[in-house]
């Protein structure tokens, strides 16, 4: 399926998104915001499709933010509907049942942290910048980021990068816990695949289910025991849990269907 802000590719079974704005550093607008909704129908609804990565154009940015200049002349009403959109489609990727990481080519500023965060886990390239400048603007990040950033670093540092509009480097961002790696940036896309080719061996419905159970546990309305003892239980109905056993019972590598 053709983007008109993203480019698509699918080998092996791991799909690449790479937003494709680099004249304005990739920055999120009514048209990014869009394709990103209609590319995670894609990741949902094509089995062929294993694991995502999420980039951006050029090697300088990500994300640089949201489009600032559609957010002139909205009422608080239309904000708040702005945010909900934005919440919606950075949700449909964090509960994706296919992992989706991010790689961080550069700077992650604003709705590009955000876009960042609501990915599974991160991998930067070592001239990544993060950060969430919104107080800059009079504003506070609305897509997440005063959410995902507490969870992922701890409300002391998340709140000083959310009052200060501070960026922090790769380094640091290591550091915090935010990435899971740092690589030159040539490097950056060959990390992803490494790791990912490791998960698409895997049992495809499990995978699905450590993704689930793990968002649980930020889930007020859920009881994360609760939803891995269900998710757990529904690994005893599937294809893949005899095969995966009796491949080690067997001594012989599984061959897993998600079945």
């Amino acid at each position: 399926m053709a983007y008109q802000t993203l480019l698509t590719s699918l080998e092996n079974g791991i799909f690449t998104i790479t937003i494709n704005r680099p004249d304005k550093l990739n920055a999120l607008n009514r048209d990014v915001m869009h394709d990103l909704d209609e590319v995670m129908n894609e990741v949902y609804n094509n089995a062929a499709i294993r694991s995502v990565i999420i980039t951006g154009a050029g090697p300088k940015s990500f994300v640089a933010g949201a489009d600032i200049s559609e957010f002139i002349g909205l009422s608080g009403e239309e904000g708040k509907l702005l945010a909900k959109k934005g919440q919606d489609i950075f949700f449909k990727i964090e509960n994706a049942p296919k992992p989706v990481v991010a790689c961080i080519n550069g700077f992650a500023l604003g709705g590009g942290c955000e876009l960042a965060m609501s990915c599974h886990f991160r991998i930067a390239a070592e001239n990544a910048k993060f950060g969430q400048p919104e107080v800059n603007l009079g504003l506070i990040p609305g897509y997440g980021g005063t959410q995902r950033l507490t969870q992922l670093i701890g409300k002391g540092r998340s709140l000083e990068l959310l009052m200060s509009a501070g960026m922090i480097d790769a380094k640091t961002a290591l550091q915090y816990g935010l990435v899971n790696y740092v690589v030159p940036q040539e490097e950056l896309l060959g990390k992803a695949i490494s790791i990912l080719e490791i998960i698409n061996s895997k049992a495809p419905l499990a995978i699905a289910g450590c993704i689930t159970t793990a968002n649980a546990v930020f889930d007020e309305s859920n009881n994360g025991f609760e939803v891995e003892r269900n998710e757990f239980a529904k690994c005893f109905g599937t294809e893949d849990m005899k095969e995966g056993t009796s491949a080690f019972l067997e001594k012989r590598k599984a061959v897993f269907q998600g079945k």
